[in-house]
């Protein structure tokens, strides 16, 4: 696992033709079940986007803060690597791969892995 973790992170390094730039993503993500509050995810990232061909991509990591309905806040690591590709004039297509640390930093045991994909149809 931590080789795929170094491999994901290096890959946008090695022959991107256009880097746009490094940016800034301040992201704030509540988990609810019903009215029943969970936790907030404040994640405070630094990325790099920029374009494959017809393509986009971006990558970004940085300390998140995790603050919990009950117990103490903890600052973990996250990172999101994403992807974007036309495939016509009024459809997209998405997909991002987002994970995080979960207390101590053992990637075999403590990574909590997100994977979402989509299509957007613009009118």
């Amino acid at each position: 696992m931590k080789t795929f973790i170094a491999a994901a992170a290096a890959a946008p390094f090695l022959a991107l033709p256009a880097l746009a730039g490094p940016y800034v993503n301040i992201e704030s993500n509540s988990g609810f079940v019903g009215s029943d509050y969970g936790a907030t995810l404040l994640e405070t990232h630094v990325g790099i986007e920029g374009d494959l061909g017809g393509a986009s991509y971006y990558l970004q990591g940085g300390p998140a803060i995790s603050f919990p309905d009950e117990g103490d806040s903890t600052t973990e690591l996250s990172g999101k690597v994403g992807l974007g590709a036309p495939l016509s004039d009024s459809l997209s297509v998405y997909g991002e791969v987002a994970a995080v640390t979960a207390g101590e930093i053992d990637f075999d045991e403590d990574l909590a892995v997100n994977v979402k994909a989509g299509l957007k149809y613009s009118f």
